[in-house]
């Protein structure tokens, strides 16, 4: 019934998200731009658009041709006419709308002479059946211009478009992550398992956590604005999350289902006999024991997560409440698939999950299958690793630290950065039609910095325009326009980067111009600084909510207070390490051939507070797992460096597989096309990558072995409060 139940849901869920039930689909819902939080920038935004009467301008771009060509005229002359009589059209505008002698015509002529463009602005108000009209009317215009003028080419785009094409390019990268992530995934599973059975389990759980994640940002898209990118990265949190968990209970019921009778408990008489477990009684009674183990690490796992996803609802941005929000409800869906479906596939598994696969049974692969399976023997590799490392505690941790303490140094140079367009790959029609008209239609794009004056006086605005073309790094201040009793001034800065650091320099500069009446400035660089002062405002509050939560879940769970301490200070030197990378790739550009990108000088502005959360989150949830054993090994009456070694022996080869999977999920996803999600991907893969080796299987031991009995330390109140309240099994 459990699985019939996921069954539904999962349909549902899926066909829900792609507009199955004649709802609007989550790809339609999305939305694409800069990072939004109040302030000065987008308080000027909000003015200009209540002072506005239309819409996004719509841009037909002819390149290839000769203006002063009579077909191209007549051409666009009679398209301008057929455009002006489509419902909602405000005004068209194009090289021979103003007649020939008037010099107005020259803004929609190229620099180089090679060029043309037409423009149609529709009302504010304009019906989407206009809109859509009017770019299948210019895209036409294009085709005609392509067919009948030697060598033309063209390409029609506009704000919508830019949005329309970004958020396909997350559907298309979503898809081809997944064709990648699965069967990777499923190929490590299946030599973990040795089989396919075993294997399938965590992958069809993976698969239903997929469907309830869309299904829920689908919901939250009706309550708050989801950015394209979020979908990427929350479905691939769903993803790795639900491999993880299934991974974990998979393996653990196959270890308890496989222990010598001897060490279970006697069944239940029947008849005041004692008897025999049956096989059925023994999978079940593994399964409770499972669920009460590893379903309880799951459970703690899953709290952790959503404890640093927590953190970001306190933050001002939206983009960030809104990972918060939604991260949390796909968290959730992870943690019911991996205690309710996965149990039940388990339950219906029966003896053919205990046998071995057809992998342990092919000659060469069946004893590598074996050496490296998900039942680890007493002793082995990993307690071999500790051992080794229990003998030498201080060398390795030095060493270690040094190592991420070297990695960690690039990120003292991160620079924030609020990419428009760039976010496309290069190529991609709508990045080359807006680069090409900033670059030889300078009249047609907006300036770098927008100053809005909150008054039409000449004297003032004449004020304005002169100290603004005195600010250093200005290149010209463009003439000013009325909009709705507003003076809007454009300006220019030198360079070519609307987000560089001299555009910032001189947005603070026109932000203290005091010409005796209320100004607002905003931009890219604008919007920028307000979203970074908006982060340093919030992130101490965010980062002491989830730190002491935490700290607490992980006193709860062990009854020690050096213990969550010391997983915090790790966490962070390995955060800190991916940072480091993550800066030496997209900042500085090292891995551009390697990763098909063009760096930007920078790192979007939103994914360092992302990368933090999803990366303290799964960094604990690893803590979690290898914890969880140590402790439980701890209670069964071990000594400390006993219980480490033979805690990272029975719980190493699963950390290890999970976060090889986890890796896999994301640099699955690297293969994408956005910026953005390219940057998330190495981030967190990095960060998964450095924790489940250098810090959870060399740093732990090593601390943990230094601390000795003072791992498990807690003054007495703090012993008799974890008594009373500590979570067991």
């Amino acid at each position: 019934m459990t699985v019939a139940v996921w069954l539904v849901l999962a349909a549902s869920g899926f066909a829900l998200a792609n507009g199955g039930f004649g709802n609007q689909s989550l790809f339609d819902r999305l939305v694409s731009g800069n990072p939004e939080v109040p302030g000065e920038a987008q308080t000027a935004l909000e003015l200009l658009d209540e002072a506005s009467d239309s819409g996004p301008a719509v841009t037909a771009l002819l390149e290839g041709v000769d203006p002063a060509d009579p077909a191209l005229a007549a051409l666009v002359t009679a398209a301008g006419e057929d455009l002006a009589g489509v419902d909602g059209v405000q005004t068209v505008l194009h090289p021979y709308a103003l007649g020939p002698d008037d010099p107005r015509g020259q803004a929609y002529v190229s620099s180089g002479g090679d060029a043309v463009a037409v423009v149609a602005v529709p009302a504010e108000d304009a019906p989407t059946e206009g809109t859509e009209e009017l770019v299948t009317r210019l895209e036409t215009l294009v085709a005609d211009v392509s067919d009948e003028v030697p060598g033309a080419s063209g390409e029609v785009g506009g704000i919508d478009q830019v949005v329309e094409a970004i958020t396909g390019q997350v559907e298309e990268d979503l898809r081809g992550g997944e064709l990648i992530a699965l069967p990777l995934s499923l190929a490590v599973m299946v030599f973990v398992f040795g089989g396919f059975l075993a294997a399938g389990i965590p992958i069809v759980g993976a698969v239903a956590s997929v469907a309830g994640a869309l299904a829920s940002l689908l919901g939250f898209s009706y309550l708050v604005d989801i950015d394209s990118s979020v979908v990427s990265i929350l479905t691939v949190l769903g993803l790795g999350l639900s491999i993880d968990y299934g991974l974990l209970i998979v393996s653990r019921y196959r270890e308890e289902a496989r222990r010598p009778e001897a060490d279970l408990p006697p069944a239940p008489p029947a008849t005041g006999r004692r008897h025999r477990h049956s096989a059925a009684e023994q999978r079940t009674d593994a399964l409770r024991r499972t669920m009460s183990t590893a379903g309880r690490t799951v459970m703690f796992s899953g709290i952790t997560v959503a404890l640093s996803l927590s953190g970001l609802l306190l933050f001002e941005a939206s983009i960030l409440r809104a990972v918060g929000a939604a991260g949390l409800s796909v968290v959730l869906v992870a943690l019911l698939v991996a205690l309710t479906l996965v149990p039940a596939l388990l339950a219906l598994g029966g003896t053919r999950l205990l046998r071995p696969g057809l992998l342990r049974r092919v000659p060469g692969l069946g004893r590598l299958s074996t050496a490296f399976g998900d039942v680890p023997p007493p002793t082995g590799f990993f307690s071999a690793l500790a051992g080794w490392t229990q003998r030498r505690p201080w060398l390795v941790a030095v060493g270690v630290a040094v190592v991420l303490g070297a990695l960690t140094v690039p990120a003292a140079g991160l620079t924030l950065r609020s990419s428009g367009v760039e976010l496309l790959p290069e190529g991609h029609p709508q990045r080359e039609l807006f680069q090409t008209l900033g670059e030889d239609f300078p009249a047609l794009s907006g300036g770098d910095v927008t100053v809005v004056l909150g008054s039409t006086d000449e004297a003032v605005v004449a004020d304005l325009v002169e100290r603004a073309g005195g600010v250093e790094g200005v290149e010209q201040v463009r003439p000013p326009r009325e909009q709705g009793g507003l003076t809007v001034v454009d300006v220019d800065v030198e360079g070519d980067d609307a987000s560089s650091a001299r555009a910032l320099e001189v947005t603070g500069e026109l932000r203290a111009l005091d010409v005796g009446e209320q100004t607002w400035v905003t931009g890219q660089a604008a919007s920028l600084e307000d979203f970074t002062e908006s982060l340093v405002e919030d992130a101490p509050l965010a980062v002491g909510v989830v730190v002491a939560a935490t700290f607490v879940l992980l006193f709860l769970m062990t009854g020690s207070l050096l213990i969550p301490a010391k997983a915090l200070v790790l966490n962070v030197l390995s955060l800190g390490a991916s940072f480091g990378v993550l800066v030496l790739v997209f900042q500085e550009g090292y891995g551009e051939g390697l990763l098909a990108f063009t760096s930007t000088g920078g790192i979007e502005a939103f994914i360092p507070p992302l990368v933090l959360a999803l990366g303290f989150g799964l960094a604990m949830d690893y803590e979690v797992f290898l914890l969880a054993r140590i402790k439980e090994l701890r209670d069964s009456g071990m000594g400390n460096d006993e219980a480490v070694a033979a805690g990272l022996q029975r719980s190493g080869r699963i950390i290890t597989s999970a976060a090889l999977i986890i890796v896999i999920v994301f640099a699955g996803f690297v293969t994408g096309q956005l910026l953005i999600i390219k940057q998330t991907g190495v981030a967190l893969a990095t960060a998964v990558a450095i924790d489940a080796t250098l810090v959870r299987i060399l740093l732990v031991p090593a601390t943990m072995t230094l601390l000795g009995e003072w791992n498990w330390w807690a003054p007495a109140p703090l012993r008799r409060l974890h008594d009373r309240f500590g979570i067991t099994e």
